[in-house]
């Protein structure tokens, strides 16, 4: 669990996102950090014990990413993100394997996995596999699980059908995305109770036979 506090600092940035206001409230974020990293380091071994591609020595740390946004290239200039994300990543950077990332963002957090805007080759071997495996593919989506938890998210998606593929193939909904993401939402409130231990954990399992599909996609 976090503490309510750590939700109102992050709020608080959002509504003051701005260098000196941060610099007056340094104290706050580095407690709400320290305050996020104990429910990381909570949940390791949580997901350790499910993917054995994660490894249990993996720094909290590591997982938990930056408060600073890069805004060489943006339109929006915000100094800093209005969330806490955490992503547990399985293999070294620049290897393409599906992963694990957790959103704490008051009224708008989530936990999801899978693969988002993978390389255009990473994405060919995911639709070939769904396209050859069909079957298996929608045994793991559609079951009770996964479908009590997670949905597949639509936001990238051709609008036509992708090269190699007819429009009247029966899954073509399917191999239009983009991305493969599972999502599930979460409430502020699940995550001032120890529960959401418990809760991520559950996830965790639901979701895994998602993961190791993809994950088996792009190393054939």
């Amino acid at each position: 669990m976090i503490q309510s506090d750590t939700l109102t600092f992050i709020k608080d940035v959002a509504e003051h996102n701005n260098r000196e206001w941060f610099a007056d409230n340094k104290d706050r974020y580095e407690t709400a950090k320290t305050d996020v990293l104990a429910l990381v380091e909570q949940l390791i071994p949580k997901l350790a014990a499910i993917d054995p591609e994660f490894s249990i020595d993996t720094p909290a740390k590591k997982c938990l990413m930056r408060i600073y946004r890069d805004v060489r290239f943006s339109k929006n200039k915000d100094p800093y993100k209005n969330n806490y994300g955490i992503s547990f990543n399985t293999k070294a950077k620049g290897i393409p394997d599906p992963g694990y990332y957790l959103q704490i963002q008051p009224g708008e957090s989530f936990f999801a996995a899978g693969f988002w805007m993978p390389e255009a080759s990473v994405l060919k071997k995911v639709r070939e596999e769904i396209d050859y495996n069909t079957s298996e593919f929608l045994d793991i989506i559609q079951a009770k699980s996964f479908r009590g938890l997670f949905e597949l998210d639509q936001t990238d998606k051709l609008k036509n059908a992708p090269k190699g593929y007819d429009v009247g193939h029966p899954q073509i909904e399917l191999l239009k995305l983009k991305s493969f993401i599972a999502v599930t939402p979460l409430k502020d409130q699940d995550f001032l109770k120890p529960a959401i231990v418990g809760q991520l954990s559950k996830a965790f399992e639901s979701v895994y036979p998602f993961v190791q599909f993809l994950r088996n996609a792009v190393v054939q």
